[in-house]
């Protein structure tokens, strides 16, 4: 059975051009292609979990603009309750400028825009609807007051949180955010947390069991194309990745988040729930753009049918 999840973050217009490779500093180049997309952290997880079937209410501000009135029509036709999606009068909405090249990789520069407006206030306002979930989901993209404040008020209300630390904050304090269910760092953000060499396999395990050891829950490294490494108090389980051909590998980290969501909230075992994860972000690199790259629950039943059962099991 599908599970409630609430997501506290950010939204974003994407603005998507495509070139060869980047341009050197100073250097202007003809790129191959232009596109308007829509993402944000927060919104690219909430409609991921909401794609694959659960039942998803998010608290963001919009624009006070097009973009903003543009986005949240995007928001519920992924099915996304919005109650909580308010615009931010006299702000533009949130705008990433994305940059992807012919390999399949990206840089991207973000605006924050009305994202920057989303404060302890809202999160209480929708306490009621949070309190029905069955779990929590947080970014970095909005004002850290307030992702303290969420990680405060869930666990008054005992609703499990999953934080994905990114982008890195440098004066993230994490004395605050002790209690979170689940931390889901990349490399950078993790050596960013704590101070130590990812270089090597043993470097993340040490690395990751540091962060564990602060009380921020069960520790899940995204390693990319090498897949993730799952880091609790019974020991780490190495979760693989899929081989296949990228296309575009923006929001493949936010697919991973929100599929790990939806399938923890669903009821699956954290393992399970984490490789599920991984297959739905390698599915969502085979496709152009973040959001539009996302599955439906029948695309990726599809899609998994074709993998090891080992994938599917």
């Amino acid at each position: 059975m599908a599970g409630r999840i609430a997501v506290i973050g950010s939204n974003n217009v994407d603005l998507v051009t495509t070139v060869a490779r980047l341009p050197a500093r100073g250097e202007t180049l003809a790129g191959t292609g232009f596109s308007t997309g829509f993402g944000g952290k927060g919104a690219n997880q909430a409609v991921a979990a909401a794609r694959l079937g659960s039942a998803v209410t998010m608290v963001t501000r919009t624009g006070d603009d097009g973009f903003g009135r543009d986005m949240r029509r995007n928001l519920q036709t992924a099915g996304i309750e919005l109650t909580h999606v308010t615009p931010a009068p006299g702000l533009p909405n949130g705008v990433a400028s994305i940059f992807v090249e012919s390999s399949g990789e990206n840089a991207i520069v973000i605006v924050a825009g009305a994202n920057g407006a989303l404060s302890p206030t809202d999160v209480d306002r929708a306490a009621s609807d949070l309190a029905r979930c069955d779990l929590i989901l947080l970014q970095l993209e909005v004002p850290l007051e307030t992702v303290y404040h969420a990680v405060a008020v869930a666990g008054g209300l005992g609703v499990p949180v999953i934080l994905n630390p990114a982008p890195a904050a440098p004066g993230l304090e994490l004395a605050r955010l002790r209690g979170l269910g689940w931390i889901c760092p990349n490399e950078t953000e993790l050596a960013q947390l704590t101070g130590l060499p990812v270089g090597t396999p043993a470097q993340i395990e040490a690395a990751a069991r540091a962060l564990f050891a602060q009380g921020l829950g069960n520790v899940v490294v995204t390693l990319g194309a090498r897949g993730a490494a799952l880091v609790t108090a019974a020991g780490t389980t190495p979760i693989p990745a899929l081989t296949v051909a990228p296309v575009d590998t923006t929001g493949a980290g936010d697919a991973f988040v929100g599929a790990f969501a939806h399938h923890l909230a669903a009821g699956d075992a954290p393992e399970r729930a984490l490789r599920r994860a991984s297959a739905y972000a390698a599915l969502s690199v085979t496709r152009p753009g973040a959001q539009s790259s996302y599955a439906t629950q029948a695309e990726f039943a599809a899609f998994l049918a074709t993998q090891p059962s080992t994938v599917q099991s």
